[in-house]
C-alpha cells in the first residue's frame, strides 16, 4: 500500500479489447481528485510532462494493447513491476471473455487483492472479478446485458440488475460504461471525503444530462 492513505497508488488493469470508457473515465475521476489533492494547479509550461499522479496502467506485458474501438494505449507497467496498489479496477469489454481464462491476470488479482483498499471494476470487468474467486458470496454488478449470464456462470454470486453500481466491503462493481465514472467519484469521495469528490465531479464539468431524453 501507498504510505500516504490520502495519495493512494491505482492500478488500472488493461488488456486487448478492453472497453475505453471503462478505464479512461475512473483514469480522468481519480486522476482529476489526485491533482485537487496535491494542489490542483496546472504546470505553467504547456509543454512540461504530465505529473506523475500514482494512477497507472497496468498489463500483463508494456506491449501496446488494441482497444475495444480501436484505441491504443501503452501500459505504464506489467504485472510483475506494478508498484503496490491501494486501488485496482479491472474495465469491461468484449476481452473479458478471453481474459477470464488467463490464469496469469487471475492470479495476479488473487495476489494483489487482498492488500489493496479498494477492489473495483466496470461493467463485464465483474466477470474477470469472478473467475479469480474475489466475488465469491459478494454482491457485484455489471452491464445489464451481461447480468443473465454471469448469473449463470457464478451462482455463488449475487448479481443486481438497475444499479449504477454496488459496494459489498471494499469491493465495489460498476454497470456499463459510463458507470465507471459515477463509481470512481464515489471511491474518491471514501478516500478524500464527499467535498473533494464534488469538487473533481466538477473540475471535470461531469453532470450528466443525455440528449433526447425527451423523446418519446
Amino acid at each position: 500500500m501507498a504510505t500516504d492513505p490520502l495519495d493512494p497508488t491505482i492500478g488500472i488493469v488493461v488488456f486487448p479489447n478492453a472497453e475505453e470508457l471503462d478505464f479512461v473515465g475512473p483514469w480522468e475521476a481519480f486522476s482529476m481528485a489526485k491533482r485537487a489533492h496535491r494542489g490542483g494547479a496546472e504546470s505553467p509550461d504547456p509543454a512540461a510532462p504530465a505529473p506523475d499522479l500514482g494512477v497507472h496502467l497496468v498489463a500483463q506485458t508494456r506491449d501496446v494493447v488494441r482497444c475495444a474501438k480501436g484505441l491504443r494505449v501503452v501500459p505504464d507497467c506489467a504485472f510483475e513491476d506494478a508498484p503496490p496498489l491501494d486501488v485496482v479496477l479491472v474495465p469491461g469489454g468484449i476481452g473479458t471473455r478471453r481474459e477470464v481464462g488467463n490464469e496469469a491476470l487471475l492470479a495476479w488479482l488473487r495476489e494483489v487483492a487482498p492488500r489493496c483498499t479498494w477492489v473495483t471494476s466496470v461493467c463485464t470487468g465483474s466477470l474477470v472479478l469472478a473467475g479469480a474467486g474475489l466475488a465469491r458470496g459478494r454482491r457485484v454488478t455489471t452491464h445489464w446485458a451481461f447480468v443473465p449470464t454471469l448469473r449463470e456462470r457464478y451462482p455463488d454470486t449475487t448479481v443486481l440488475d438497475g444499479v449504477r453500481y454496488v459496494r459489498d466491503g471494499n469491493l465495489v462493481t460498476a454497470a456499463g460504461v459510463s458507470a465507471g465514472i459515477d463509481m470512481a467519484l464515489w471511491v474518491v469521495g471514501q478516500i478524500w471525503g464527499v467535498a473533494h469528490a464534488r469538487l473533481a465531479q466538477r473540475m471535470m464539468e461531469y453532470d450528466p444530462a443525455p440528449p433526447y431524453t425527451a423523446d418519446v
